[in-house]
């Protein structure tokens, strides 16, 4: 084999491993990074309401700082509702889910806007003052909760 062959073959192998590469990553890419949105209207028993601000919540049942978190988040349901809407996905049962809003560790919460754009993310134990207060920072009116 000459060495114009042996050239033209190294340029072939490295296109192929770049192309497959490249692949690969657009692949990943498009699988991995899609966080399900909130749409802006939602329609509920042939109602039409108008969407909210949302907490997503992701952690496990079995992990110590998701069960510190799981009443706060309970009590913020139901004391916010109408204000905004407060989610919890199990990533240990619903492992897909974990991917799709590209979490690294547990708990993370993200918070996003009525019209299901992300505007924060925060990982680790978040207390219910520290959430109340990120809300507050975010331009959400708190103070309107169900009595």
């Amino acid at each position: 084999m000459n060495k114009i062959t042996k050239i033209v073959i190294v340029i072939i192998l490295t296109l192929v491993v770049g192309a497959v590469i490249a692949l690969k990553e657009n692949n990943s890419a498009n699988s991995g990074s899609k966080v399900p949105e909130n749409p802006v209207e939602k329609a509920t028993s042939g109602e039409i309401r108008k969407a909210l601000p949302r907490l997503v919540d992701l952690g496990a049942g079995k992990c110590i700082p998701c069960k510190m978190m799981a009443p706060i988040l309970e009590d913020l349901k139901k004391e916010y509702a109408g204000v905004f809407n407060v989610e919890f996905i199990d990533v240990w049962e619903n492992p897909g889910a974990g991917k799709s809003y590209g979490i690294k560790i547990i708990p993370t919460q993200v918070f996003f806007d009525a019209a299901g754009k992300e505007m924060f993310r925060h990982e680790g134990f978040f207390s219910r003052e520290d959430i109340l207060a990120k809300w507050q920072e975010l331009g959400i009116d708190i103070e309107k909760k169900q009595e």
